[in-house]
């Protein structure tokens, strides 16, 4: 009988102990990451696991160190050669590339974590999956506490202050106001220009992002205009009032209220939309902001 029993249970571990060194091994901290999107690669850094980091996107510039990374593709197409060669044991990015490298990952076996990116609510989340997946659980509370409090001082500082209608320019046409994409209720960046103390214009779209055109434009009619400019800088770059003055019946353009912004931070989703809430504050309301004055 006693015999009987030790030999059961040597075959409960035979087939029981794989399973447990998989569950071991999934719960374990990852000890070698890639992240393919500048804003896990930003959240990575901001709850103490960068160290872990051994590839990142071509767009990811934050903390400089990824600078000196092996880069593993862009954001929608990801290298996987080169990931699989850096031999991961967490593969990071966010929801919306999902389409783009889920299966792959799942292909060779690689362990992934994609993260939502879309409202400010998922900057939160996407903070506490990353902390949780890193064994950073910790340092991902203090980072979310830490960035509320900083939105929340932005908002007291505009709460009283008059809503002035926005037109959040996120995409179009160099030199051109020419497939014009802007930000809508159900992004983090409509949120971030409600907290700094004005008012998304744009209509409601299903992503939070929406193509729009001229006419649409001027019938929104904003106070002002934040245009996130891309490419050339210094005497290459273009002249943005110069390309608004294609639609002279705007009463931003009329007011010369036409704002570039071109802050690396701006089009992700982590820690920095701290950083965005403030840029947009010192533009909608300089008279409450006047140490962002140049």
């Amino acid at each position: 009988m006693r015999y009987s029993a030790i030999r059961f249970a040597a075959r409960f571990l035979v087939v029981l102990l794989p399973a447990l060194v998989a569950a071991a091994q999934i719960t374990k901290p990852p000890r070698r990451i890639v992240s393919l999107s500048p804003n896990t690669t930003e959240i990575l850094y901001g709850v103490g696991a960068f160290d872990r980091v051994v590839g990142v996107s071509e767009f990811c510039s934050y903390p400089p160190a990824a600078m000196k990374l092996p880069r593993v593709g862009g954001w929608d197409n990801s290298n996987i050669e080169k990931i699989v060669a850096l031999h991961p044991d967490l593969v990071v990015f966010t929801d919306a590339q999902s389409p783009f490298i889920a299966d792959k990952l799942q292909a060779f076996g690689l362990r992934s974590l994609a993260v939502p990116s879309r409202t400010l609510a998922d900057v939160f989340e996407a903070i506490a999956a990353i902390g949780a997946a890193t064994g950073k659980d910790g340092q991902a509370a203090e980072l979310k506490t830490h960035t509320q409090a900083a939105l929340d001082q932005v908002r007291d500082r505009t709460r009283r202050l008059p809503r002035r209608t926005v037109l959040l320019c996120i995409s179009r046409t160099p030199g051109e106001l020419r497939d014009l994409y802007v930000a809508t209720e159900g992004s983090y960046l409509a949120e971030l220009v409600e907290i700094a103390g004005g008012h998304s214009v744009a209509a409601p779209a299903k992503v939070g992002y929406a193509n729009i055109n001229k006419e649409a434009i001027l019938s929104l009619n904003p106070d002002l205009i934040i245009d996130i400019v891309h490419g050339s800088k210094g005497i290459f770059s273009e002249d943005l009032q110069q390309v608004w003055n294609d639609l002279p019946e705007l009463r931003a353009v009329r007011e010369k209220h036409i704002y570039p912004v071109d802050d690396n931070f701006i089009p992700h989703a982590s820690q920095f939309v701290v950083e965005t809430a403030r840029l947009f504050a010192r533009i909608i309301h300089p008279e409450a902001f006047p140490e962002g004055k140049k």
